[in-house]
């Protein structure tokens, strides 16, 4: 069987995820990899067949997404070129991980796609949602990257097609110990804006891992680092708790790392208020954004935040052998 698996690049969770989900796709026959978006900072160690521009949401220094960079950097011919162009027809199985070029070239050719991502399941009535309604993050999220069925992953499992997070294995080997420093990895926030608010919580350690600085620097208890997979799982690993953005693959560890989370969704970004709404479900604290009204929260968090107590079985090899099951061989 040929297989297709299409994986979204922007940010590093799908990356993360694919890192365990390919060793599973290669024992029912050749899997080509294909990465679309320009904002992770993390690599595959798999070879890549298609590596294309695709289309990414670009983080701000202010909380959310830059707009303006993000219109700046969208090249509308050459996504439509690509789309038109990926050979999606020659494969057996398209898998795809919120990849739009792949998504959209299956609907334009009548193949099907099936999901295997986090955001089908953030879709899911079930799911945990914010309290303000937001009807363009709902569309975004599914015209983006639209599939004919998928299989999702969220905190909890919401519905039979919903499973808890593909920890990678790098993760589930840690013996996870507390000392004293909180990790923090919040993309959207200039370092700048990390260090004026985090750094007035005096005796607190903070080990920041920054997108936005290629040179470590200390300022007062705020240590920032470039971006480094090795020393961010470490930290993590050796951490009290973790402060980080509404992503999903982010928490998630931590919480199997039995760690304390405080969450910071980006503005407007419908995703990461449902994740937020999820993560809260699950004990982690949240704050709507890094700013002077945060520091009460920050600070009871850091006093009598609760420790997050997970079970996350390894089931990426029966999602897997399910996937295929009802969807190999079908075309």
């Amino acid at each position: 069987m040929k297989i297709l698996f299409a994986i979204q690049g922007t940010g590093n969770g799908h990356l993360s995820r694919a890192r365990d989900v390919y060793p599973e796709l290669l024992k029912y026959g050749q899997v080509d990899v294909l990465v679309s978006g320009i904002q992770a900072d993390v690599q595959l160690p798999y070879p890549v067949k298609y590596k294309m521009y695709g289309m990414s949401f670009i983080f701000g220094k202010q909380g959310g997404v830059d707009i303006l960079d993000t219109a700046k950097k969208v090249k509308l011919f050459r996504l439509i070129r690509d789309i038109r162009q990926v050979p999606v027809q020659d494969y057996d199985l398209v898998i795809n991980d919120f990849e739009p070029i792949t998504a959209w070239a299956c609907r334009l050719k009548g193949i099907p796609c099936i999901s295997l991502s986090h955001q089908i399941a953030v879709l899911h009535p079930n799911a945990p949602k914010p309290d303000k309604e937001d009807w363009m993050g709902v569309t975004v999220l599914k015209r983006y990257a639209p599939t004919t069925a998928g299989y999702g992953f969220h905190f909890k499992s919401y519905a039979p097609h919903i499973y808890t997070p593909i920890i990678r294995n790098e993760i589930r080997k840690i013996n996870p110990v507390t000392e004293p420093h909180y990790t923090v990895y919040l993309p959207a926030y200039s370092d700048e804006h990390i260090v004026q608010h985090l750094g007035k919580f005096e005796g607190v350690r903070w080990e920041v891992f920054s997108k936005h600085n290629k040179k470590a620097f200390n300022q007062g208890g705020v240590h920032i680092q470039p971006i480094n997979n090795e020393a961010f799982i470490k930290s993590i690993a050796h951490s009290t708790g973790v402060l980080c953005g509404g992503g999903f693959e982010g928490p998630a560890e931590a919480m199997y790392l039995g760690k304390k989370v405080l969450v910071v969704p980006m503005q407007a970004q419908y995703e990461q208020q449902c994740n937020a709404a999820g993560a809260a479900s699950m004990g982690a604290s949240v704050v709507k954004r890094l700013d002077d009204q945060a520091h009460a929260i920050i600070d009871n968090w850091l006093s009598h935040g609760q420790f997050c107590t997970v079970d996350y079985p390894d089931q990426t090899s029966e999602i897997v052998a399910r996937l295929i099951a009802e969807h190999g061989g079908k075309r």
